[in-house]
């Protein structure tokens, strides 16, 4: 695909996204539920691409953790039909009235959300963000131009082609969502200078895109970036309920971006700690400092370095440390943590507010998993990312994350002196 053909379809896009902007709440809610009922009657056709996909990825080596996060099963095309439903069923952000004022000259001012325009995401390995990312983009205005990766170029088709035709059905324009299917290094650097075209850049995918993002982008971006996760058990932690939370932060989806990384536990508890979670995560490579060495041994546990407690591993290994109170867990996370999600686990009030008053991060918890850093599990519906950086959104990003807002303003013939 040239340069002329990525910025044509990105036109189409715009056109789309002007339509968009002003259809009506029940016009795209009966968009998402041809959609998602379309996924469901057409699952078998969605599957068999998503079949081929896993298959040429299987026989190229990839890991098993990257191939979890490229199949697709008829319950998780279930789920992203249910993911429509939900976001069809969410309110309207176009039009919500943010704040309103009156000022002393007489001047009435309303500022409102609207739409961003067209919002272009790219997304590595994961097909359901097809469907996520274009639903959240039609619920709130905004056309989708999405650039998935090489291994989900079949599923993405199927899946796109699919609600193109739901969206058809009910009379929203199908250009609302196009698929860019030249997933060459050169258009995705073209795709990333789109200005004038995107309106947002959102990548979803791994250091590698991130970098290439920060460094060829000039359209805005909102980053969404890794998780590095925490979770500090604190010394007046009840220590069956901390048992609990890392084996889920850890072990529930460890591929996933807001599964635990490292786990902090206070020399107090340590010992004690250590010994009950370990059976729980049998299954998990950990790799600790000489004191989780110490206590669980050499032949269970693996020296950790600095590079270990600084990556996001997206699989079943684990990075530990004991700290010598909060100041020390806080002051790791600090170091090594992205921003993302940190936990702790407490029965101490004065520790679990310091610790969110302190820790910078999009979420953090108190005495709960890190896997409920998510659009759906925060009452958002699909989610299209989860910012870890600071400005526009930050956190999982729902239908408002998707609008900004402009200014309306009605005088009755005030001129400025």
């Amino acid at each position: 695909m040239t340069s002329q053909q990525l910025h044509d379809l990105g036109g189409r896009s715009r056109v789309a996204g002007r339509v968009l902007a002003t259809a009506s709440t029940a016009a795209k809610d009966a968009a998402l539920h041809a959609a998602a009922e379309l996924l469901e009657t057409r699952s078998a056709e969605v599957l068999e691409a998503n079949a081929a996909d896993v298959a040429a990825a299987q026989e190229a080596g990839t890991t098993a953790t990257v191939v979890d996060r490229l199949r697709l099963t008829e319950a998780r095309v279930r789920s992203m039909a249910a993911g429509l439903r939900q976001v069809a069923s969410l309110a309207d952000p176009v039009g919500e009235v943010v704040g309103g004022w009156v000022r002393p000259n007489g001047l009435q001012i309303r500022q409102v959300r609207v739409p961003l325009g067209v919002v272009g995401i790219i997304y590595e390995n994961r097909p359901n963000v097809t469907s996520d990312a274009a639903g959240l983009c039609l619920k709130s205005g905004n056309a989708a131009l999405l650039r998935g990766s090489t291994a989900a170029l079949r599923s993405n088709q199927a899946i796109a082609g699919v609600l193109r035709d739901g969206y058809d059905k009910v009379g929203i324009p199908p250009d609302a969502l196009l698929l860019v299917e030249d997933t060459s290094r050169e258009s995705v650097v073209d795709f990333m200078r789109m200005r004038g075209v995107i309106d947002c850049l959102i990548p979803r995918g791994g250091p590698s895109l991130i970098s290439a993002v920060l460094e060829n982008a000039t359209v805005p971006y909102v980053i969404d970036g890794d998780g590095n996760c925490h979770v500090y058990v604190d010394a007046a932690a009840d220590l069956d309920m901390a048992a609990a939370i890392v084996v889920n932060s850890k072990t529930q989806r460890p591929s996933v971006c807001n599964a635990a990384e490292s786990l902090l536990v206070h020399a107090d508890v340590a010992e004690r700690f250590l010994r009950l979670v370990a059976p729980g995560l049998a299954g998990v490579e950990l790799r600790g400092d000489a004191e989780t060495v110490g206590i669980l041994g050499a032949d269970r546990v693996l020296p950790a370095t600095d590079e270990d407690y600084a990556r996001e591993f997206l699989d079943l290994i684990l990075s530990v440390r004991v700290v010598g109170d909060l100041d020390e867990a806080i002051e790791h996370i600090r170091r090594f943590g992205t921003g993302h999600t940190e936990a702790i686990v407490t029965s101490d009030l004065g520790a679990a507010q310091r610790f969110q008053r302190e820790v910078d991060a999009a979420a953090v918890m108190v005495n709960a998993s890190t896997r409920f850093t998510d659009g759906e599990e925060f009452g958002f519906g699909a989610e299209i990312g989860i910012s870890t950086q600071k400005l526009h959104a930050r956190g999982p990003m729902g239908l408002r994350a998707l609008t900004s807002t402009k200014y309306l303003v009605v005088g009755s013939g005030q001129v400025r002196a």
